[in-house]
């Protein structure tokens, strides 16, 4: 609490904001989803094995424990000491806070606290059955079920483009004889499309990668799928950020690494891996450290199983994707699966083989964290986790995805949306010896760097959140942000 930002972070009391919503709505729903998940593995249990299904009606009980403190707002508890060094850390802030009710609280401090007592109740089990469980991952790996068709044609241009630039002499997805200058302007088109695609997720149009010539990218500037993709980004620093990574592959650096802090599992797993294996393909990057999550976190977030999980299903898609079981029940209209041609099966393989090959070669990275799942926000990373704050500092760029990483780089605070970016970050910012991105669709209420006027521009529109004291335009995932910080200028 000590090194958080003094501007006021946004409440679970507050009716204007989402937390208020969440702490009422939203927390008890995920809940009873966990409960219903625990409950559903319990039942498939052998009844032989009496010992780990009386352990998983144990956690079931939690769960409802749990959900009835959200629901009726009890007091918060302290953590059971589960052997990890940050429960002393969450316990020692909540008797600070009050301790606190569910209903009134800090949001980000509370909603990471929730899912971090649920963490605990699996840690503590005894079987290790339960105490490796992700109460989480059916659904993780059911998105990346249902996003079957982005996925096929994800996979198929990326072996393309992959292929295109392997087989080219000058390791660029355009060949000669166009200039330098055209070459690298037709590069920082693709890689904002690569970009682009991880900042939306499922709601990217895909259409933007069908053709490679040097032509048909330039004409990407020009596209009405580019213009219809940007128009809801409110500030796009991809230049500035593309810039550096140029830079430093002109000047031949030895160590151009790139770090991508993870947000979401299934498809957007497989999107920031798309991104890894371009940077490294055509060496903007040289190497790419993946932050994920050390436990379920967030309902969706990476750790480290889902890379594994999301691999395996690659290795063998077609039994992946054609298994008519519903263990990752996939959101399909209930009829057979369509079975894969054997084309699309083998560009699947073609990017499990190039990812397991980058990891096994270590210039694809899995470095877990427990700071990640800290309640705090990353103000607090240079005093509370400095060797992380010095490592990160050995990249070139290091890229936040999402909106929980937001609000934790912004603090959660509920600044005047016209502060900018690199001021909201605070010790991130200038001289920090970091290169900030922020990819981020906005689901929550901070937001800023926007131009003067915008905010209220665009809470004048219908959903926007009018004079409400609301400003719900950033709740719905609609709009997005990708913002820049040079801490290395």
């Amino acid at each position: 609490m000590e090194h958080d930002t003094s501007t006021p972070t946004y409440s679970t009391s507050d009716p204007t904001s989402f937390a208020f919503t969440s702490a009422r709505e939203r927390w008890p729903a995920i809940i009873t989803g966990a409960i219903d998940d625990v409950h559903r593995t319990v039942s498939s249990i052998p009844e032989s094995d009496k010992e780990r299904i009386q352990e998983g009606k144990a956690i079931v009980s939690a769960l409802a424990s749990i959900k009835y403190e959200l629901q009726h707002n009890r007091t918060l508890t302290a953590i059971a000491d589960d052997g990890q060094p940050d429960v002393e850390g969450y316990n020692v802030e909540l008797q600070a806070r009050g301790p606190p009710k569910w209903h009134d609280v800090e949001w980000l401090y509370s909603e990471c606290y929730l899912y971090r007592r649920v963490a605990t109740l699996f840690a503590l089990a005894k079987h290790p059955f339960w105490k490796s469980y992700d109460v989480f991952r059916r659904q993780k790996m059911s998105t990346f079920k249902s996003s079957r068709p982005a996925v096929l044609e994800l996979a198929a241009k990326y072996r393309e483009i992959i292929t295109r630039i392997r087989t080219s002499k000058s390791h660029s997805v355009v060949e000669a004889p166009h200039s330098s200058e055209e070459v690298e302007q037709a590069e920082k088109l693709l890689f904002t499309e690569m970009a682009e695609i991880c900042l939306w997720g499922n709601a990217t149009d895909l259409s933007l990668l069908t053709n490679l010539t040097y032509e048909d990218i330039q004409k990407l500037q020009g596209s009405n799928a580019r213009k219809e993709s940007e128009k809801n980004i409110l500030v796009n620093d991809l230049a500035e950020a593309f810039a550096v990574l140029n830079r430093a592959h002109k000047e031949g650096k030895s160590s151009r690494r790139v770090d991508i802090v993870l947000d979401n599992a299934g498809f957007e797993l497989f999107v920031d891996l798309i991104l890894a294996g371009y940077l490294l393909a055509t060496g903007l990057a040289t190497e790419v450290v993946l932050h994920p999550k050390s436990i379920p976190w967030f309902v969706s977030d990476v750790i480290p199983q889902d890379l594994a999980a999301l691999l395996g299903a690659m290795q063998d898609p077609k039994s992946f994707y054609e298994d008519p079981s519903d263990e990752y029940e996939s959101k399909g209209n209930g009829q057979a699966p369509v079975p894969l041609t054997e084309e699309e099966a083998n560009d699947v393989k073609f990017l499990f083989e190039d990812w397991s090959q980058l990891h096994g070669e270590g210039q694809l990275i899995l470095r877990p964290n427990r700071f990640w799942t800290h309640a705090g926000s990353f103000w607090r990373l240079p005093k509370m986790a400095p060797e992380l704050f010095e490592d990160l500092k050995e990249s070139e760029l290091v890229i936040f995805k999402g909106d929980l990483n937001y609000r934790k780089l912004t603090g959660d605070a509920s600044w005047d949306p016209t502060t900018p970016f690199v001021t909201a970050i605070g010790p991130l910012g200038p001289t920090s010896g970091i290169r900030v991105l922020a990819l981020r669709t906005c689901k929550a209420d901070v937001v800023v760097g926007l131009p003067k006027g915008k905010d209220e521009e665009i809470r004048a529109m219908a959903g926007g959140g009018g004079d409400s004291g609301a400003r719900k335009w950033a709740w719905s995932g609609k709009w997005a942000v990708v913002q820049y910080s040079d801490g290395k200028a």
